[in-house]
Formats: structure tokens, sequence, C-alpha cells
């Protein structure tokens, strides 16, 4: 019971902190999937989506929040602040272990001390959208079952089954859970073998585990060859190419603020303050999640198989992060957010006894007090409005139901209408426009089916993704508009016939 309020309390928190940063395109592209399989279409016929799909994870869960509340952009913030708390939740538990008493309460004292209060800076990354943070759920859960059941002949079922479901959804499951648990298991069975000259019937479970691991690799990519020769979505490949050497500098200080801004301690560039001096408390918490992984590296060989895999998962994580491409921005920390759940979990599981002994768990209740503080002044700030709710609001009392945007404005103002306005992306060059088929369904640009007779363009210009349409571009394709109404933020351009039959 005490588990559970404490859950709820979180939950609460974390949609107050949430709703302070405005939900945009990318969750609301998940809302539509979701809202698709809610009425009807489980298989996601004929959409093409991102590189990920979230579609045994996220999109469940937010088919059954949009059951209870429709179409809104409020989705987004009930299914991150649950997700995280969940996270939460599930990293104190882990880190409790076996604890009784007083040393599992320290444990999850410092573990939940990491996580409980992120600044609101972070909070896009963490508790906005699906964006991997979800994908840490089935890896802390295949942890929870490597450390509290044990050596059991059903534990490599399940993984394999955990493994296999998530892997479906998000393929950063191959670097936060498959490869670590493979390397862990490879490990643990050739010292057994090898070194300590056991029969290899002794490694039986360590062998079952990475044979787990690897089967769930196969399933997973069967299975998404099976939901697209059934017709089903279609996944965009991920991008597997590494960073370039003269990328790695540059790599190196996306890692770090990477890091700082999951463990909330991204103060640069905030003026100096309560709040700034917060963030930099926060350092405490990365710091020792890194000493955490330290001390299980240096002594690999005494830890239980769930904190060795805890300790490469990081660093894995980590390193992919460094050498990939995706290391362009703070933002796409989102990437290797697992490390965040993990690192806290190691750290309440091998540092807290530690701190205990050495009598610092008075210092470690003052942070956590500051870290609060801090996590209360944040829920005070008012509630953001979607994205781009003024726009969906104006379009929708001037009768313009359906038209053409950038990505940005498109799914976003899709929902933030509930679904009364309907925007397509478009992508364009100076002589031609096209659909932007990513986090779509292709039906949508058929003229038979729509009538599109608006653009809108936002006011800080096209922008560079995905060759966002210009207003030159769309005059060009479209032709002159017979209307053209400036807003504070945005230029609608209104024709009197169907732009779809121009697309190419």
């Amino acid at each position: 019971m005490a588990w559970l309020a404490f859950g709820i309390v979180l939950y609460f928190c974390y949609l107050r902190l949430s709703s302070t940063v405005p939900a945009n395109s990318d969750g609301a592209s998940n809302a539509l999937q979701a809202w698709s399989m809610l009425h009807g279409n489980l298989l996601l016929r004929g959409w093409i989506l991102s590189d990920v799909s979230f579609y045994t994870t996220e999109l469940p869960q937010y088919m059954l929040i949009e059951l209870a509340r429709g179409l809104t952009p409020d989705v987004m913030h009930v299914a991150g602040a649950m997700t995280y708390a969940i996270l939460v939740l599930l990293a104190a538990r882990l880190a409790k272990g076996s604890a009784r008493g007083l040393p599992g309460l320290a444990r999850v004292a410092v573990a939940t001390g990491i996580m409980v209060a992120p600044p609101q800076s972070s909070v896009y990354v963490l508790m906005l959208e699906p964006d991997h943070v979800g994908s840490a759920i089935p890896v802390l859960l295949i942890l929870l079952l490597l450390d509290r059941v044990g050596r059991r002949w059903f534990v490599p079922v399940v993984v394999f089954l955990l493994l296999t479901w998530a892997l479906v959804a998000d393929q950063v499951i191959l670097i936060s859970a498959v490869g670590p648990l493979l390397i862990v298991a490879v490990a643990r069975g050739y010292r057994s073998v090898v070194q300590l000259r056991r029969p290899v019937r002794r490694a039986w479970f360590e062998l079952a585990l990475a044979a787990a691991a690897a089967a769930s690799v196969v399933v997973a990519d069967r299975i998404d060859a099976l939901i697209r020769s059934a017709g089903g979505f279609i996944v965009e490949p991920v991008n597997n190419q590494l960073a370039p050497f003269n990328d790695l500098p540059h790599s190196a200080l996306e890692v770090l603020q990477g890091f700082l801004v999951l463990f909330g301690a991204n103060f640069a560039g905030h003026r100096v303050g309560f709040l700034s001096g917060v963030g930099l408390l926060h350092l405490v918490g990365a710091v020792l999640a890194g000493w955490a992984v330290c001390a299980v590296i240096r002594r690999f060989g005494r830890w239980k198989i769930a904190i060795q895999v805890m300790a490469v998962s990081v660093l894995f994580g980590v390193l992919a992060y460094l050498l990939g491409s995706a290391a362009v921005s703070a933002l796409t920390s989102r990437e290797f957010a697992a490390i965040l759940p993990l690192g806290a979990a190691l750290a309440g599981r091998v540092l807290a006894d530690r701190m205990r002994r050495a009598r610092l768990m008075p210092a470690v209740a003052v942070v956590l007090a500051i870290y609060t503080s801090g996590l209360f002044i944040y829920m005070t700030r008012p509630a953001a409005p979607a994205q781009n709710q003024s726009l969906a609001t104006w379009l929708a009392g001037h009768h313009l139901y359906y038209g053409l945007a950038n990505y940005w404005l498109s799914n976003s103002v899709t929902v933030d209408s509930g679904g009364k306005v309907a925007i397509r992306a478009i992508g364009s060059t100076t002589y031609a426009s096209r659909p932007h088929l990513w986090e779509c369904e292709p039906s949508w640009y058929s003229p038979a089916a729509h009538v599109a007779n608006f653009v809108a363009l936002p006011s800080y210009g096209p922008g560079p993704w995905g060759r966002a349409p210009s207003a030159v571009a769309m005059v060009t394709t479209f032709g002159q508009p017979a209307q053209v109404y400036l807003l504070p933020d945005y230029t609608v351009l209104v024709w009197n016939y169907n732009l779809l039959t121009k697309l190419r």
C-alpha cells in the first residue's frame, strides 16, 4: 500500500510538471496512431512511422488513456507522467533488493532522490512523450526478475518474452538490454566453464539467458516482418551509421550535456538563483550514478548478475550515444535515457550501505529536501497550452478543416483540435511540393478522399527539417491564394480548390 500511495503521489506531481511544457507534433503523432488503433486499425495498416514504432509499449498505453479522455494533448501529459512515475518506483524497488528496515529505506532514498525531482528543463525529454524513456520499463522488469527470482528454469523464458515484446516497439532495447545481457551472460559462463573448470551444466542459466537474448532479436524481427506482410505499419530504417572521427569531440560534449539533462544537472545558461543552485546540486545524483558504475566494474565478479547487467547497460548506452550519429543536441539524450533509472538503481543498491555506515544519510536527506523544494516550485508554474493550440482554435473558428503545413504544425494541430481540424505534413522545393511521409498515413493525401484548401506557415520561417514549405514555394506550387490571413505566430494561405491535386 505504501508503494501504491507513493506512486499515486508521484503521478499527480509529474502530471502537473509535465503540463508546464507544451505538447508537440512528435507526441501527437503517437496519439494519432493510438487513435487509429482504437478505432479498429490495430495493425496500423497504411501507416509510415518513424524509426521506432512503440507499437507494443506506449501505443497501447495511449489507447487506454484516449479511451477515457478522447483525442487531446492531455494524453501526452498523462502518459508521460504515468511512465516516469513507474520508472521511479521500479528503480527504487530494484535498488532496495532484499534489504529490509533502515538499510532498505536508505537504498530506496538514494535511488528515488536521484530521479524524483527532475527540473523543468528535463521534462521534455523525460515525461512528455515516448522518445525511448518508457522503453526502460521492460529493462527494469527483466532486472527485477533476475534479482528477485534468480536461477529458476522459467526465468530465461520470461526474459525472452519481455525482450521480444520490447524489441518490437523499440530497437534501443538492443543497447539497453540485449547487448549487456549477452555480454554478462557469456562472461559469467566463460568464467564458470573455462576459468573455474566447472561442468557446462553448471552454467546452464547463463547459457540460457544468452540464448534468450539472441532469440528475442530474431523473433522480434520476424514479428515485424509478419506485421508488414499483413499490410501493417512500415518503420523507417534505424540510422546505424557511426559518427566520423572528426565529430567525436563534439559528440563527447553532447554526451556530457545529455548526461546532465537526464540527471537534472543541466544548470549551464540559467540565471544565478535558487533553481540554478538546485540544478547544480543535481550533480550529486549524477556523480553517485557514475561512482556506482565504477564500483561495480572495479570488482565485477563479486556482484549478482542483475547488478552486472545494470553497470554494463549504462556503459553501453553512453558508448553507443558517443559513437553513433544521434548526439546532435541535448534533447537527443532521450536516445540513452535508460541510464537514468539504471544509474539511480545502481547507486542505491551499491552505495547506500556505504553512505549509511559513513553517517552520510542526514546529508542525503537534506539534498533530497532541496530537490523536492525545487520540484514544488516548478509545479507552481502555469500550465502551457499545446504548442499550436492557438492555430487549431483559429482554424476551427474560421471553418478551415483540412489543410497542409510542415511536420511540426501538422499532427500537432490535428490533436490540439481534437481531430476537428486535420493538417497534413508536406515538404517542398522551389518548384514542387510533396507529401512528407513520416508519422503519417499516405491515404491522407488522396484528392479523391479529402479536400485541402489551406496552408499554414509558422512565422519563424520554413526551417531546414524535411524541406518544410515556404510562402514562395507555396505560391509557385499552388498559385496565388484567394485569401491570406496574418496571425501573430502564423500565416494562413487559403485557395478555392483542392490543393492535394497539385502534390507530387
